[in-house]
């Protein structure tokens, strides 16, 4: 997957890059064996900013947590030095920056509702002047975050003769003993305690040698969070996506039946571009699941629904945009419709290629997870299907039953575009390539040891446009796979959360509250 023809060419002359073997690289709030893990602990959304220097993270108690790249820091040089290095030496390593609290959980008592403070969606915008600046939202409220370094000023201590003790900033002591004595330059003597306020004082023409004035430091700095705007009551039902335009001015958000365009510096007013409420909510048959941003059309967006199919619409076209310019979805094999179908063919997560040419589409098809690889040039099906976990197709009813068949799971795209990623349950997730001939497939586990759970895939044959890879299977006794069933897998430890580095290979994933970084 790339940009121009020339580079396809090319690359399809060069072959199908090489595996990438991954390798743990941080964790941060990785839990004791057998500690709880409480639920407003736990991670709801990772996001990368644009050159990679800074990770946001956003947990259901309304937190964000920030973190800031290390090593580059450390080897002194900037991007465009690292990656000269060696790839192999050079470990990405990532701290600890700074948290706000972004949510606070809320009422709305005209509808008798409680709004949740989970965040739903981080979005980093432009930086300027030092500072950084994102959008974070939760169910109903987008807020734009700054953050900053402020020097604390400090005051500095007051130091006076060592022969006079400070009494709370005075210059003589308090103390009347007789070895405490006070002389004055104009040869008085006073055995009561010294008033520098009192008016019955008399200061000598050259004034006191030892007075100390107090002075004024800034020797540290710390990293101030503050809302600069806070974009409110525009959304009747959940937000489900934010995405910032290429243009660095506005936005969009988007909940179940509407998306609305704003501007970063108005956020008493936004303008709905796509509303898919029928008058009658009785005819109701789909919803919006996902929106994204063109990367560099900045009046092209995509937007997913319920029923599996993706539409991209032209912001030129009209104000509301009522009809899509194109649309992309799959049609369903003859006699294959059931109960499930409609619910597992709704799309969670739609993500554009770097580029922009390609657009990436996760869902659950039949407990399927398939991330979709679009042409936007070609809207007849999709380029590239991956299979991820084909054989819980039986156990529909049961993840049915407890509510597992609603997950939402992202994907992501390395930033050359050769390569996705998806996760799993298990706290398992999938990186697949998608350069032309490429028959790349790895699972990996959100531990310190990614391997353990590695399920080779055998090789697939050459795609068309309705090849896939084939099922997964077990690699041997060392490291088990999922049975026909699949029922060595946990249903309750699932990874839905993760990001690839927009440079580099390098992933961040959640696993519950623990923050796993693994690089290749």
């Amino acid at each position: 997957m790339h940009g121009g023809d020339g580079r396809e060419v090319a690359s399809a002359a060069a072959g199908p890059p090489t595996p990438l073997e991954w390798k743990f690289s941080q964790v941060f709030g990785e839990r004791a064996a057998g500690e709880e893990v409480q639920e407003v602990d736990i991670i709801s959304v990772i996001e990368f900013d644009k050159n990679g220097n800074h990770l946001a993270t956003g947990d259901r108690g309304g937190r964000v947590v920030l973190f800031e790249r290390t090593d580059a820091k450390e080897h002194g040089g900037n991007q465009r030095d690292l990656e000269r290095m060696d790839q192999v030496s050079r470990h990405p390593e990532f701290r600890y920056k700074t948290e706000f609290q972004s949510h606070e959980p809320e009422f709305d008592y005209l509808k008798s509702l409680e709004i949740e403070e989970k965040i739903n969606k981080i979005r980093w915008c432009q930086t300027a002047n030092g500072a950084v600046f994102l959008l974070s939202t939760n169910d109903k409220t987008i807020k734009y975050w700054k953050v900053q370094e402020k020097k604390v000023k400090k005051i500095s201590e007051i130091k006076v003769d060592s022969g006079k003790a400070a009494g709370n900033g005075g210059i003589a002591s308090s103390s009347k003993s007789s070895n405490s004595k006070q002389f004055f330059a104009n040869g008085d003597y006073s055995d009561r305690s010294y008033n520098p306020l009192s008016k019955d004082l008399s200061f000598p023409p050259g004034g006191l040698p030892s007075l100390r004035l107090p002075l004024v430091t800034s020797s540290e700095t710390s990293l101030d969070a503050r809302c600069r705007r806070v974009y409110a009551h525009a959304h009747d039902y959940h937000i489900n996506s934010i995405s910032n335009n290429s243009d660095g001015e506005t936005f969009i958000s988007a909940d179940d039946l509407r998306i609305n365009l704003w501007n970063l510096e108005i956020s008493n007013q936004s303008f709905n571009i796509v509303d898919v409420k029928p008058t009658n909510m009785e005819d109701l048959t789909e919803v919006i699941t996902s929106a994204e941003f063109h990367p560099t059309h900045c009046n092209t967006l995509a937007y997913s629904s319920s029923k599996g199919s993706i539409r991209l619409i032209d912001l030129r076209q009209s104000a509301l945009c009522d009809s899509h310019s194109k649309i992309f979805e799959e049609q369903e094999a003859p006699g294959s419709r059931s109960f499930f179908t409609e619910i597992i063919a709704s799309i969670s997560d739609v993500k554009f290629a770097r580029d922009g040419r390609y657009l990436l589409s996760r869902d659950y098809m039949s407990l399927k997870v398939l991330p979709l690889l679009w042409d936007v040039n070609m809207d007849s099906g999709p380029v590239a299907t991956f299979q991820v976990h084909e054989y819980l197709r039986p156990k529909l009813c049961d993840l049915y039953e407890n509510d597992s068949i609603f997950d939402k799971f992202e994907c992501c795209l390395s930033g050359d575009g050769l390569r996705v990623a998806t996760g799993s349950y298990s706290n398992l997730f999938r990186i697949f390539g998608c350069a032309p001939g490429s028959t790349e497939a790895t699972t990996l586990e959100a531990s310190k040891n990614p391997m353990r759970r590695q399920i080779q895939t055998p090789a697939r044959p050459s795609r068309s446009l309705t090849s896939s890879i084939s099922r997964v299977v077990r690699r041997g006794a060392e490291s088990p796979g999922p049975d026909a069933n699949g029922n060595s897998f946990d249903f309750t430890t699932k990874l839905l959360h993760l990001a690839w580095h927009p440079s580099e290979n390098s992933i961040a994933c959640a696993a519950a509250n623990s923050l796993y970084m693994y690089y290749a």
